[in-house]
């Protein structure tokens, strides 16, 4: 995720150099075309086309922020259910020496959760990162699941449930552990619901062509009245308009692991600091934007 308040033109120009580029070959061609040859170029309503456009383009983009802030909204439920089910752990849980490992248990099992659930949203593995958190033992019977963050938290669940059996808590205090854990299953759910969910692929195709469309024939009708600066005014009508396609494009996927991604690992070193330091144990630093990007 890109922070702060300055614009990033290089980052803008950089992912749509390459068509504004032949726009301004295009609009080059169009101006000599007008000045050298005795046809003239006919009237075009690239006024109405235009603002129907933009409608279009500002429609889309707001589909696709709207699920950029749903990742991220169903991420910070998670962050919240997983410092809730740490707190609940420790409070329920009998403090002798059996339960202490049962809560620590629960609490790193909740920190790989969140690690795998990342790795699994971005395509990467996971395995490594539940290990460091785990240990390798206890890891090798998470290998051979297909989605790891739900068996591990198939394992929390059967370490409450059997300290319900063992009379460390009671029927309640399972309930409401339980009740966590169905929050963080939910908030998984929704992130693979847009994982896995693209935008119907008319909200991709259509306002590409549009907008090139657009953009072929705005020299057409501009250069009556701009003459050898139609080049110019094109290609600037051109950014602008590539720019807001750009811009909805990289919303669209918030868990493609870009500089427009939601931060997972930011937030899954949140998580990570939090339930260690409710262990008592040493966490490690938070995580600082690099170059701009908040990972």
């Amino acid at each position: 995720m890109i922070v702060g308040t300055r614009p990033r033109f290089r980052q803008i120009l950089a992912e749509v150099w390459k068509p504004l580029t032949v726009l301004f070959g295009w609009d080059v061609l169009v101006t000599a075309f007008h000045f050298y040859t005795p046809f003239s170029e006919p009237p075009l309503p690239t006024t109405l086309f235009g603002t129907a456009l933009a409608l279009f383009l500002g429609f889309r983009t707001n589909a696709a922020y709207a699920r950029w802030w749903e990742a991220r909204s169903l991420w910070g439920a998670l962050i919240n259910a997983s410092r809730s089910l740490a707190r609940a752990s420790k409070s329920f849980m009998a403090p002798d020496r059996r339960a202490n490992v049962a809560v620590d248990d629960v609490i790193l099992r909740q920190i790989a959760i969140a690690h795998a659930l990342r790795c699994q949203l971005r395509g990467q593995d996971p395995m490594p990162e539940i290990e460091r958190l785990i240990g390798a033992e206890a890891a090798a019977t998470i290998a051979s699941k297909a989605n790891r963050a739900n068996a591990l938290a198939e394992e929390i669940s059967a370490l409450v449930a059997d300290a319900h059996l063992g009379g460390r808590i009671d029927t309640i205090q399972q309930a409401t552990l339980e009740r966590l854990l169905i929050d963080i299953s939910n908030a998984q759910g929704g992130m693979e619901r847009i994982k896995n969910t693209p935008l119907p692929n008319g909200f991709r195709f259509f306002p590409n062509l549009f907008t090139r469309v657009f953009c072929v024939l705005v020299p057409i009708a501009l250069v009556e009245s701009l003459g050898i600066y139609t080049p110019l005014g094109s290609t600037l009508i051109g950014l602008i308009f590539l720019a807001a396609l750009s811009i909805g494009e990289d919303l669209t996927d918030p868990f493609a692991n870009s500089v427009h991604d939601v931060p997972l690992s930011a937030m899954c070193r949140t998580i990570e600091i939090d339930l260690l330091q409710s262990l008592n144990r040493e966490a490690p630093p938070k995580l600082e934007p690099v170059h701009g990007t908040l990972w």
